[in-house]
């Protein structure tokens, strides 16, 4: 089997590094809210939502879990759910959509996704750029939510880029 597209490969990357961000946070931990800031449970659950909306709705019309979209979609109210719960929605999601993540192309990441039977204004591409964008978002404020809770011996850098995702260009 062939490499993925450079693109997928940076957003694997991302998404390993978002989970080591959360790794060895309590139950407790990932349920306290701090002022206006999400829980560390619904910023997991959050992303959960943009990859099934993106990668299994948007993508291959299907919403394997509905309660995720209903409780993690953009401007959905806050909530403390328990870290476990929505880490294992999280990995049950990313897995489901990683098949459609290795098929792709370049071509494909130029298509425009459809929604209500109608394509919409940006690409596949967009889309995983933005989601890849979006998690570091929810890393860096998982970091501060992590700091603010007196956790010791947090990430301080991006991991093993280099080895891990290095640069590749598109493939020809």
């Amino acid at each position: 089997m062939s490499e993925p597209h450079p693109l997928v490969s940076q957003l694997r990357f991302t998404r390993a590094e978002f989970e080591r961000g959360v790794r060895g946070v309590s139950a407790e931990d990932a349920r306290v809210r701090l002022g206006p800031m999400n829980s560390l449970g619904w910023n997991v659950g959050h992303l959960a939502w943009q990859e099934q909306r993106y990668f299994l709705t948007r993508a291959q019309g299907t919403t394997p879990r509905p309660d995720i979209q209903e409780r993690f979609a953009n401007g959905a109210p806050g909530s403390t759910p328990e870290l476990e719960e929505v880490l294992a929605a999280w990995r049950s999601i990313t897995a489901q959509a990683d098949p459609w993540l290795d098929a792709l192309t370049s071509e494909r990441l130029l298509e425009h996704p459809v929604s209500r039977g109608r394509p919409i204004a940006v690409t596949f591409g967009n889309l995983l750029q933005r989601i890849i964008y979006h998690y570091w978002y929810h890393t860096g404020e998982n970091q501060a939510i992590r700091q603010q809770l007196g956790h010791a011996r947090l990430p301080q850098f991006v991991g093993n880029i280099d080895d891990e995702a290095p640069y590749r260009p598109e493939p020809t």
